[in-house]
Parts: structure tokens; C-alpha cells; sequence
């Protein structure tokens, strides 16, 4: 019994252990009038990123996008940075992306041409 204790106690401080500084939720920048809360969540032993409630100028709406993976595969590479894919909704491309975390914000960034041509937005964490 005790032995059964001390290993749940191990694989819940091991999980946490585990946990990436990126998760949680985030607010976007607002983007062809709207902006969403990004649950950051693991996926693999990448972080992806699902839309959780969208709003626009009125306040909440229900978008047909809830649901959606918007932050694709991101990497770990280090220093806060990551590397994968990102999703923009509004013209439904997908673009290379790249995240850099700092504190409580993120910098987020969908480039094409291999980089030469990005778009980014700085999201704030919600508490």
C-alpha cells in the first residue's frame, strides 16, 4: 500500500514536472474584428494550440472555429522558443510559425516564402 502511494505521488510530480511553461490560455490580438482564447495544451510531446471562445466588438460569439487547432505542432527548441505550424482563420492557410515565450506573453509569428514575409501578434495570457 504505502509502495502504490509513493508511486502515484512520483507520477503526479513527474506530470508536473513535465508541464510546459506555454500552457494555459491566451488571448490573441484582435484580427478581422475578432479575437479568441488559445488553450495551449500538449500534444505529443509538442504544444498545440485549440481555439477555445472567440468574441468580437458586441463581446462572446459562438464562431464555427471553436474547437479548431489554430497553433499546430509547435517544438520546444529552447530559450522559450518554439517552431511548428499556425492556422489563420480568417483566409485558411496555414503558415510556418513560431512562438517566443516571455512570461505572461507570447509572440507568435506565421511566415511564408521561407520566412521572408511574417505576420505576428502578441498574446496575453488570460488568469
Amino acid at each position: 500500500m504505502k509502495w502504490m502511494t509513493m508511486a502515484a505521488g512520483l507520477t503526479i510530480a513527474a506530470s508536473g514536472a513535465l508541464a510546459d511553461p506555454a500552457h494555459g490560455t491566451w488571448q490573441t490580438e484582435v484580427d478581422d474584428g475578432n479575437y479568441a482564447h488559445i488553450r495551449m495544451v500538449p500534444c505529443g510531446e509538442m504544444v498545440c494550440g485549440v481555439i477555445a471562445r472567440s468574441f468580437n466588438a458586441q463581446g462572446e460569439f459562438a464562431s464555427p472555429n471553436t474547437g479548431k487547432t489554430l497553433v499546430i505542432n509547435m517544438v520546444p527548441q529552447g530559450g522559450g522558443k518554439y517552431e511548428g505550424r499556425v492556422w489563420r482563420p480568417s483566409n485558411d492557410k496555414i503558415y510556418m510559425g513560431k512562438m517566443q515565450l516571455r512570461g505572461d506573453t507570447l509572440d507568435l509569428s506565421g511566415c511564408v516564402a521561407g520566412g521572408l514575409l511574417c505576420s505576428k501578434q502578441t498574446w496575453s495570457r488570460v488568469k
